[in-house]
């Protein structure tokens, strides 16, 4: 089913974007675990909407309930149930939407699979509200990872043509990620993030969006976990990463621009350091053969532009055929790079929990 995901541990996604509720059951979780409920609406509320105008103006708490699977909020090996609550719907926008497909949307294409019977309302369960209770499975499966040293941080890599500096890729730390935390706008270089919303509020005055990149690393990663072929740590994290929508690309360690590259410029050179057996760089992204080589698991997605824009678009109404302009109300993002920065560091904790829990 495509709303499960997982092996070992297991996750299942439920809920449309202007239901009652949506929600998350998590199968898997090893009994014991002591969850931090205020870290995981902290997480949470990094993705959480409204918060300012650089994001959509529907604004929802986030509030996670938890139904089961918890005792105490221990884990009691029970599957543990998750919901949280649609607060602030206006179905009403996309009323007109059931006969014009919005462009670039999931509109047509669900419109033909589901026989006219998807939910618009919000792009219903295609919609990037779908990552929150995404986020919420993710910020418990980092809070176990972290009690292995494991962590996992995030940052705004680029925003329409204005980039970011990156994560060393030989070096990245737990500090790096501490520094991210404490920024509302996650960037290493605060004044290229200056420009970014430059880009951002640019692009909204004149009812455009923008996309962008986003930078992610896993660090403490022992050697030698994850298999080749089909089911290796890049085959799971892109699989993970695609279920947020908007994703539309993943590169790991030097990635594209190392297609450019010789051999000898490419390679990383074994190194002993401390006794231990290490790379002298990483353009491999800390993954060789699907399997972890222990350095730190580096990796960028592209974010495509908001679809959703108050410019003039074309469609076609499907009952009648004919050729229609159209103009979508509602309320956007003018960019989802910021809000998915915890989305992809979600989904990367999921899969990392899997291989390891």
């Amino acid at each position: 089913m495509s709303c499960n995901f997982g092996n070992k541990i297991k996750i299942t996604i439920f809920g449309q974007s202007h239901s009652e509720a949506i929600g998350v059951i998590i199968d898997g979780l090893p009994a014991g675990f002591k969850i931090d409920t205020k870290k995981t609406a902290a997480f949470m509320a990094r993705r959480a909407p409204g918060k300012n105008d650089l994001s959509t103006p529907r604004k929802e708490a986030d509030e996670v309930k938890i139904l089961s699977g918890v005792v105490d909020n221990i884990t009691c090996g029970a599957p543990l149930c998750a919901v949280i609550e649609n607060t602030n719907t206006r179905s009403g926008d996309y009323d007109k939407l059931r006969k014009l497909p919005r462009p670039s949307h999931s509109d047509f294409a669900a419109m033909m699979k589901h026989n006219g019977f998807n939910d618009i309302r919000g792009g219903g369960n295609f919609s990037g509200r779908l990552t929150a209770p995404l986020c919420f499975a993710g910020a418990v499966c980092m809070q176990m990872l972290e009690e292995k040293g494991i962590r996992i941080g995030a940052h705004i890599s680029s925003i329409g043509k204005v980039d970011d500096k990156q994560f060393d890729p030989v070096n990245v730390s737990a500090d790096d990620f501490d520094s991210l935390l404490v920024k509302a706008f996650p960037v290493i270089n605060d004044k290229q993030g200056e420009l970014m919303r430059k880009e951002i509020y640019d692009a909204k005055g004149s009812g455009d969006s923008v996309g962008g990149t986003i930078e992610c690393a896993v660090i403490g990663m022992p050697v030698g976990i994850g298999d080749p072929i089909f089911d290796g740590i890049e085959n799971r994290l892109a699989a993970a990463i695609f279920g947020i929508p908007a994703i539309k690309g993943i590169e790991f360690g030097s990635g594209f621009d190392g297609s450019r590259l010789t051999g000898s410029q490419n390679n990383d050179d074994f190194i002993s350091e401390n006794g231990k057996i290490k790379t002298a760089t990483n353009n491999h992204g800390g993954i060789l053969g699907g399997i972890s080589s222990g350095m730190p698991i580096v990796f960028r997605c592209a974010v495509k532009p908001t679809p959703s824009i108050g410019m003039q678009q074309q469609s076609v109404n499907t009952e009648t055929g004919e050729e229609e302009s159209l103009v979508i109300g509602g309320r956007h993002d003018p960019c989802i790079v910021p809000r998915a920065v915890p989305c992809i560091e979600a989904a990367a904790a999921v899969v990392i929990a899997d291989f390891l829990l």
